[in-house]
Parts: C-alpha cells; structure tokens; sequence
C-alpha cells in the first residue's frame, strides 16, 4: 500500500498534528543560532545539577569552532566524535557543523578494532574524544592517520561541589572518578580547544543540502555502514518530530538525554529536535535509574524517550522510592517490540501515554509512530509520519506491492531519508531504489488504517520445510516462560540444505535448563515447524546499548558448538 494518492492514517493523527511539514530552508546551524538567540538566558543543558545556557552553549560552540578551525578543520572534513552524553558532546556536534564540517559519531564502548574499521572508512584526520577511549585511538596501526587529538575530561562539567568530592581520597570515590576519566598525554585538552575566542561571525555557514553527520550502522546484519545524514534530512525529522509532539511548548520542555547521542535516536531527540524546541537537555553518560529519579526531584522530564527495559527499570524502581513520574507527558518506545505489561506498567505509574514508534538510522531516524492519542494501537509501531511514504513489497519483487494486510517488506519515502552509505555505492543501490524509496528490510504487516505492525527482519528470516520463520516470533514465546529471562533465535543450516530453528536462552539465577520442558512450551503457541529443534543455554545475552539482542553475535558463538 502507498500513501502517494491517499493517507487513510491520517484521520487517526492527534488533533492538530497536520498531515505535510514546512520542510526545511536553512541548515542546523541556523535552527540552533536561533534558538540561542530566543532563549538565551534559559537553561539548555544539566549535567549531575550543573546548568548551562543557551547563551553560554552559543558561546562555547563558536569557541570550539574557532579551535577546530586552527587545527585544520575546514567543510566537509570529517570529525570523528567519541563521547558519552556530556555537555561537551552538544558543543563540539555543533561546532562541527559550525563550520560546514561532517561529524561522525561513534560508540565510546567500541574496542579499538570496531573503531579502526569505521577510521578506515571515513578517514577522519580530527578526533573529539572522552578522554578514557584516546588509548583506543592511540592504538590504531600507523596506516590510520590522525592529525589531532582533542581529549575530553568528564569532570569538567560537573558541579565544582561535585567534582571536588569525587578528588578526596577515599577508596569508593577514586573507583568512581576512575569510571568517568583517565590519562590522555599528548592530546589536546576540550580547555585549550576552547582558549582561542570566538569564530569570526563571517566565517561560511554551511548549507540546507550539505552533509551534517555520519552515523554508523550497528552491523548486527554485516559489517557496519556509514549511514550520510545532511542538514536537510536531520532538520526535516526535527520538525516532524515537532508536529507529532502537539501541544510540546517552547523553553517549556524538560528532555531527559538517556539514548546515547551518538546513536541516530538520541541524536535526533536532543541534538536537533531538542534545540529546535528551546528544551533543557537533562544529560546522563549512561542509565542509572537512580540518577535519572534524582534528577527527577529537582527537573522533573516532560520528554522521557527510551526502549521498554528502561520504561520497566524506571518505573519499578520510581514505585519503589515513591518518586512521581506524572512529568512526563512525551513518551516514545523504539528500537524493540514494546510489551504490554510495560505499557501497562509505564501508564500506571505516569498517568500518560506510553507509544511505540519506529525508524533507522537511514531515516534519521524516525519515520512512523502511534498517535499521542486515543486512536494509538499497542503492539503496533503507528503511522507514518508527517510527510512520510511507505509501502509493502513482495519479498522476493521490489517493484510488486502486496495485498493490504500480507506480509511484505516496508519501503519508506520522505524528506528524512539519507542520502547513500559513505564510500559504499553497491549497498547503497541495494537499500535506495532509484526513485528514492528506502528499503528497510523489516517484513510488515499493514491494517486499512495504516497502523503497521513488524513481523521480522527480512534477512533473519529462517526457512525450515519450506516456511518462514520469525526469530521475534519465537523469541517472544520463549519470554513467556518463567525460567527464562531472555532468548535469541537463529537458524542453523542443515544437511537437507533447509535450516533448523535455534535458540539461545539466558536463565533465571539457579535454574537449569530443561529442553524437552522448554519445547513444550513452545509447542502451546507455536506450530511445529515454529518450535526450536535445539536449545542451549547462554550465561547472559549479548544485547546493544538500546536494548536489542545482538542475534548475529550469538549465533557466531552458538553455531561453533553445535
């Protein structure tokens, strides 16, 4: 189905929420030099209590411009960043794009090995990195050339009372200040970066079609791609992110920076539509729902966007300590399939809405969504968003739509959508069509209102007898059970050329697997061919930092064993 001539979703949009955006003229550049130039002394970032302002980060990003701009940066150079979310990660995304340059996000948690692949790739000469991670860069062989190498200290952007206490030798508080930072000789510190004044107001800005940022995929399906995101496609989500949210108030809004910024999800909600509203960005490097409730007494979120383990985790430990949660009135799930028992949960001790929605990095990255309203669907992703095309195609024919409610692949079309994969023309022809449809690779099923709902990934599918099989599927089955606490389904190929269902199960503390005991269970909502033909269990499933069992990873160390 193809909303080209109709958009039948539409009337189940929030009241308000309009069914095209204004797309964007001006670059990020311009949306954050205003937003600083109206809300100016309102506080824009907190950071463990520490607030800045708009103003000040205004003045901090033309800084580290003008540092940049003396180490050689110029537009479309590459900067490679790898930081947590920190105020200074806010400061050095903008002063790269400050001056028509490209930022390149990485994961700070990457081992050297993971990042030298993506250095090889994008060939960045200029790094802004936390200053734990230099030694990762410091150990890339001598082919991977870096020019300069700008440390960033955590500490210097917590409260001066804060950091002074984490100086104090005592044994608890040296472990501590060892988590958040370490030695990084012979590198340029964030400080000195800063020292040089402000960038020349004349100095070019760069333009609505120029390339903002590099994001690189997870490569749980391959080796990782560096999706190209320009000021256009970012700007666009911003604003479609900013129809959706209806009723969102400007300088009013309290975001709460869970999802790492260097993920496409965090980037868009904090970095563009985050600045674009004029919020206070509540920055924490990494998820404590302790942190997060303590932040909560003093700048209770309005913005609370994450993935359902951390809804579940917040809102247990929030009933626990009997801290409100009533703040938060945007709520949106993504990156996995949201339980109703975490709805359900979120809900009861929020009061608002809980909705899932759905998107990828190519779409920068969020390209459908339920509604904030009565008409949301749970167990869906939504609608398409504002200004957003989508259809379902024959799996095995792009070109062939199928039957509205048949499976089939989701194609997406708007003005979020990238513009290729860095240096890598062959998959980008395999994921662009020619008239611009992304294909997203995930198998849908669509009802005549347009809610979608994510049967599986297209390239995880496994074929056993002749019939597909959905791992989610099965995974979801094997949640069911009480001994088990996570699971990650595979297929195995096997002698008759066809595949075998495989799952990797992680146990609750003290139990034992039991196979045949497992299989029966699956047996009660599963066909036969559906039910796992092998079991094993794992100690702990490897999952990324959003939340999302690294199939891909367990297979590779499953398949070896079996």
């Amino acid at each position: 189905m193809s909303n080209t001539d109709q958009q039948p979703w539409v009337a189940n949009y929030q009241p308000g929420v309009p069914a095209e955006i204004e797309l964007p003229t001006e670059s990020l550049v311009a949306m954050l030099e205003r937003s600083v130039a109206e809300a100016g002394s309102a506080p824009a970032m907190e950071f463990f209590g520490r607030r800045t302002s708009y103003t000040d980060l205004g003045d901090q990003i033309d800084r580290a411009a003008e540092g940049l701009r003396q180490l050689g940066v110029r537009a479309g150079d590459r900067v490679a960043l790898i930081l947590p979310n920190c105020p200074q990660h806010v400061v050095a995304f903008y002063a790269v794009l400050r001056l028509g340059a490209i930022a390149v996000e990485h994961n700070p948690l990457y081992t050297s090995r993971e990042l030298r692949h993506q250095f090889e790739d994008h060939q960045a000469r200029v790094v802004i990195a936390w200053d734990k991670v230099v030694a990762h860069v410091r150990s890339f062989p001598a082919d991977v050339e870096i020019d300069h190498i700008v440390s960033v200290n955590l500490l210097a952007a917590f409260p001066t009372i804060k950091r002074l206490a984490l100086s104090l030798p005592i044994k608890s508080l040296k472990a501590t200040r060892a988590t958040l930072t370490g030695p990084a000789p012979d590198t340029i510190p964030w400080k000195k970066l800063l020292g040089h004044g402000a960038i020349s107001a004349e100095h070019p800005r760069p333009s609505v079609n120029d390339l903002a940022a590099i994001q690189y995929t997870s490569g749980t399906t391959g080796t990782a791609k560096g999706v190209m995101l320009t000021h256009f496609n970012l700007y666009s989500n911003a604003l479609q992110g900013e129809a959706w949210m209806e009723g969102a108030q400007l300088r009013k809004e309290i975001f709460y920076a869970i999802l790492p910024m260097f993920h496409a999800y965090g980037m868009t909600l904090y970095l563009t539509y985050g600045v674009r509203k004029q919020a206070m960005l509540v920055l924490f490097p990494k998820f404590d729902p302790d942190l997060v409730l303590d932040a909560m007494k003093k700048s209770p979120a309005t913005v609370y966007c994450a993935v359902p383990p951390i809804y579940e985790r917040t809102a247990l430990r929030a009933k626990e300590r009997g801290i409100s949660l009533r703040s938060c009135k945007y709520c949106i799930s993504g990156a996995m399939n949201l339980p109703d028992h975490v709805v359900e949960l979120w809900e009861s001790v929020s009061g608002g809405l809980l909705v899932e929605g759905y998107g990828m990095t190519e779409s920068s990255p969020v390209a459908l969504g339920n509604p904030f309203h009565s008409t949301r669907r749970t167990g869906t992703i939504g609608v398409p968003f504002p200004s957003t095309l989508m259809k379902v195609v024959d799996l095995d024919d792009p070109t062939v739509e199928v039957v509205q409610g048949q499976p089939g692949e989701l194609l997406l079309k708007g003005p979020q959508v990238f513009q290729g994969y860095w240096n890598n023309p062959e998959e980008t022809a395999k994921t662009l069509t020619a008239d611009g449809w992304l294909r997203t690779g995930d198998v849908v099923t669509v009802d005549e209102d347009g809610f979608t709902t994510i049967v599986d990934r297209a390239k995880e599918l496994i074929i056993t007898g002749g019939f597909n099989v959905s791992p989610s599927e099965v995974e979801n089955v094997l949640r069911l059970h009480s001994d088990v606490v996570d699971a990650a389904v595979f297929g195995k190929v096997s002698d008759t050329g066809g595949e075998i269902v495989v799952a990797a199960v992680e146990l609750a503390p003290g139990v034992t697997l039991d196979e045949a005991e497992l299989r029966a269970h699956c047996r009660e909502h599963l066909a036969a061919y559906k039910v796992p033909k092998r079991i094993v269990q794992m100690t702990e499933t490897p999952k990324s930092l959003l939340g999302k069992v690294l199939r891909k990873k367990v297979k590779d160390e499953i398949l070896p064993q079996l």
